[in-house]
């Protein structure tokens, strides 16, 4: 099939050293995809008009299922009816997104049957995302892909498609079982993916230590981050050869040869400034660690985690959508993390308790817990405040307590002022 439409304006984004979406999309449109075809004359009607030309298409979906499928329509359907629908659908990816090629190849024979041919690996989510489905193909694309084993993703006001990093597959950091959270979570939570019913989204990822690969703790209502609380092992036979340039920074991921100034480059840069390092030996105050990781990425062969492992878990980080953009807050500093997560579970069901109680429509957890403060969230689980939840010191004066919070109570309290006070 020719190129049906003139597209000046989309023709300038192939121009230039790096490869081009425009370019993917004419070649699907040549083989026969009119969605493609039609799709280049929208988009570049769009760049003219400089607005969009979908609308939302409203509740459309497979039987049972309440998310999985984003609905999309042309607003210009006389123009580009191969765009007609244009509907988005997610399927949920395996745990750190290994494939096996024939797996792939099961999903792309559903969807250049039945779909545009294009997709997304991967949205920001997770999920493999499927762009552009007649409404009529939608039950017929489930049935395939169910048939083969595949289950649709979150969308709406649901659970996401948990994500994680590779964990314990690749990673020698990995503090925590990554995939096996990843995949009981999913199995556990199908009814909250699959089935709006929340004020907004709600996201977990998991990442095997700090230095959070996946980016949990900027994009996840629930971060759940491996980490240790017993004290860094530490070879200092190989601190040595670091310091002697036997052994280079970073793995050699510098650059072969680099070599490592202990002091200026890993002790001087620790954040909390519990290293020293003197007479040749390092040493850590490991009470005063916070789990950066920096020390370790820099010397790999001479400094590891710890060995007593579980998981710190923080809630609340989102992008910009109605607040700005923010990180999650710690709200469990440690956490043994192992089947069956029940203790994990539990403190789950409080939080999506308490939030579907005072959440606002279209307003993530994160937001809940800034507007209404977070003694309030932590009130409502039993949780005591703890010094990693502090995220800068107190600049409000105009803080008040209940007189449950005061030892001896406000009487006290005031007697014991006024003899301080009296003249």
């Amino acid at each position: 099939m020719a190129i049906k439409h003139p597209t000046p304006m989309l023709d300038e984004l192939e121009k230039g050293p790096w490869p081009s979406f425009v370019t993917d999309i004419k070649r699907a449109a040549e083989a026969g995809k009119e969605a493609c075809a039609d799709l280049l004359g929208q988009l570049e009607l769009s760049y003219n008009d400089k607005e969009g030309h979908w609308k939302h298409g409203g509740i459309v979906g497979v039987l049972g299922y309440g998310g999985g499928v984003i609905g999309r329509y042309s607003d210009v359907p006389n123009l580009f009816p191969g765009v007609e629908h244009f509907h988005t659908v997610r399927v949920n990816q395996p745990a750190s997104k290994f494939y096996k090629t024939e797996r792939l190849r099961e999903i792309m024979d559903i969807w250049n049957r039945r779909g545009s041919s294009m997709l997304n690996m991967h949205g920001s989510t997770g999920d493999i995302i499927l762009l552009g489905a007649f409404t009529e193909q939608l039950e017929p694309i489930f049935a395939e892909l169910t048939q083969k084993g595949w289950d649709l993703g979150g969308s709406g006001s649901a659970l996401r498609t948990p994500e994680c990093c590779l964990g314990k597959a690749r990673c020698e950091w990995a503090c925590i079982d990554t995939q096996d959270i990843c995949y009981n979570l999913t199995q556990e939570y199908q009814d909250e993916m699959h089935r709006p019913a929340w004020p907004y989204k709600f996201k977990f990822k998991i990442s095997g230590c700090p230095n959070d690969c996946v980016a949990s703790i900027a994009r996840s209502d629930c971060s759940i981050i491996g980490t240790w609380r017993d004290d860094i092992r530490i070879d200092q036979a190989a601190v040595a050869a670091y310091a002697g340039g036997e052994i280079p920074a970073r793995g050699g991921a510098m650059g072969q040869g680099v070599k490592l100034d202990v002091q200026k480059d890993v002790v001087e840069l620790c954040p909390t400034g519990c290293m020293s390092y003197e007479g040749g030996k390092l040493a850590i105050n490991n009470r005063e660690c916070t789990r950066c990781m920096h020390c370790i990425n820099l010397m790999p062969k001479a400094l590891r985690p710890g060995t007593d492992t579980g998981a710190t878990i923080l809630v609340g980080a989102k992008a910009p959508i109605l607040e700005g953009a923010q990180l999650s807050s710690v709200i469990i500093p440690f956490i043994k993390m192992e089947e069956p997560y029940d203790e994990f579970k539990e403190f789950v069901a409080n939080t999506w308790d308490w939030w579907d109680e005072n959440g606002k429509n279209r307003e993530r957890i994160g937001e809940t817990i800034q507007r209404l403060g977070l003694q309030s969230y932590l009130d409502a689980l039993g949780f005591d405040p703890v010094p990693q939840m502090v995220k800068e010191p107190r600049s409000n004066p105009y803080f008040f307590y209940t007189e449950d919070e005061v030892p001896g109570g406000f009487d006290r309290d005031i007697e014991v002022f006024r003899k301080k006070h009296a003249r």
